[in-house]
């Protein structure tokens, strides 16, 4: 029964991962501000809640690569290459593994809260730790562009000029998606046979 389990766990995972890169090479069709939407964290919240944290990691790796691959990160590559992936890599395989860890510490009290909570979470790590990379490592880079952009302070450039549509979109997306993200949680618990 337990190799069963893990099979119908791999084969999810394969899937999520699939969908994961479909989805982010989706967003870049949705470009409100300097920066594509990440369509990508639902699938991630998913496999992180179903599967465990690690998949949210993996999965979370995934959609970061696809970032690299697609050249959505192509302004800061030119400032540093290094940074760049590291940036991107971290903050897709922080919001997987934030948003399985956020969904086990909450899915005893509630099932639908977990999800909730889970979703939410995806996207503040994934634009958090990008900020706090974008206002020191990329400091420099930034602050020259906010400038280009009739920015006189680099925070206000960052939060309103780079991220702020792109985070409100992706958060909102995340909420109204909760509840089908709640449904397939459920069904694919059921699906591999999880036991919480």
């Amino acid at each position: 029964m337990q190799t069963r389990t893990n099979t119908r766990k791999l084969v999810l995972l394969a899937v999520l991962l699939a969908l994961t890169v479909i989805l982010d090479f989706t967003g870049r069709l949705v470009s409100p501000g300097i920066f594509s939407i990440t369509l990508a964290l639902a699938p991630i919240v998913v496999g992180s809640a179903l599967i465990g944290w690690w998949a949210g990691g993996i999965l979370g790796l995934a959609f970061g690569a696809t970032v690299l691959l697609t050249g959505q990160a192509a302004p800061f590559m030119t400032f540093s290459p290094v940074w760049t992936i590291i940036a991107v890599l971290l903050k897709g395989a922080a919001a997987g593994v934030a948003s399985g860890l956020v969904y086990r510490m909450f899915r005893k009290i509630n099932h639908y809260v977990a999800v909730v909570i889970a979703a939410i979470a995806a996207p503040i790590v994934n634009t958090g730790i990008f900020s706090a990379f974008t206002l020191t490592v990329f400091l420099p880079a930034v602050s020259q562009w906010g400038i280009g952009a009739g920015y006189e302070n680099t925070a206000a450039y960052v939060f309103l000029g780079m991220i702020g549509i792109n985070f409100l979109i992706e958060f909102t997306v995340n909420i109204v998606l909760s509840p089908g993200i709640a449904k397939l949680v459920s069904l694919g618990e059921k699906m591999i046979g999880k036991k919480e």
